[in-house]
């Protein structure tokens, strides 16, 4: 079972699909996604990169884009069309479970409702106590949200390469609520967790704009004592 945040033209969900596929034909697929934008879906059945896909993927990204749902024998999908924040409780009250979650919305400063404390504890509750979330953020807000929704995390380390920028420092991060398996965040992640940049995104009507959550996240930075991410920079020398 599969929850796919802002499902977008479909690519977490369809490499998915093709990776459990490959290995087992005759899985049993539970897929939902979240998304709000329908014309974004239907985009995915123009693009060149359609064609990549297997004839069965094909078919259900024609599905989700046409009706927003899908059934086969082996598969089971639908996207929720609207704000994610609403649509995530019509899954919590289904009592829905699943093994990965692919959180991906836009970046937590353009869209921060989708990375808010109370909106990834939503989330969470639909996560298997086995499942795994990931994210390709790094962010120390997501990070201590994810900490704070009851979550361990783990960073996804780069790969062994030469000339990698010092301000990239990870690919995402994994998270589930028992830490085995997950790679330790490092002593320069963990201090960015403490700095003002790991001050959450909140929004406890779970309906406030994007900008009263940056603006509330950033009332409560100036309050803090926490170091400045400026000054955590400067001490682990990341341009």
């Amino acid at each position: 079972a599969i929850l796919d945040v802002c499902y977008g033209l479909g690519y977490n969900s369809a490499a998915a699909l093709e990776t459990i596929w490959q290995a087992n034909p005759d899985c049993q697929v539970q897929l939902y996604g979240l998304e709000l934008d329908p014309t974004v879906i239907q985009a995915a059945l123009e693009l060149d990169t359609f064609d990549n896909w297997s004839p069965a993927v094909q078919s259900v990204l024609t599905d989700l884009a046409t009706s927003h749902q899908s059934h086969a024998s082996n598969l089971e999908a639908q996207v929720l069309v609207g704000d994610a924040r609403q649509k995530i409780q019509d899954l919590i009250a289904r009592d829905v479970k699943v093994d990965a979650i692919f959180l991906d919305p836009f970046s937590p400063r353009k869209c921060p409702q989708l990375w808010s404390v109370e909106f990834l504890t939503n989330v969470a509750t639909c996560l298997d106590a086995q499942g795994v979330l990931a994210t390709y953020s790094r962010s120390a807000a997501v990070r201590s949200a994810l900490i704070a929704a009851g979550l361990k995390i783990g960073t996804v380390p780069l790969p062994e390469q030469d000339n990698i920028p010092a301000h990239v420092w990870s690919q995402g991060t994994l998270a589930q609520f028992d830490a085995q398996g997950l790679t330790p965040l490092t002593e320069m992640e963990r201090e960015h967790l403490l700095t003002r940049a790991g001050i959450p995104f909140s929004d406890p009507s779970g309906e406030d704009p994007a900008e009263q959550i940056l603006a509330r996240q950033a009332e409560a930075q100036n309050q803090s004592d926490r170091e400045s991410t400026s000054s955590w920079r400067r001490r682990w020398n990341i341009a």
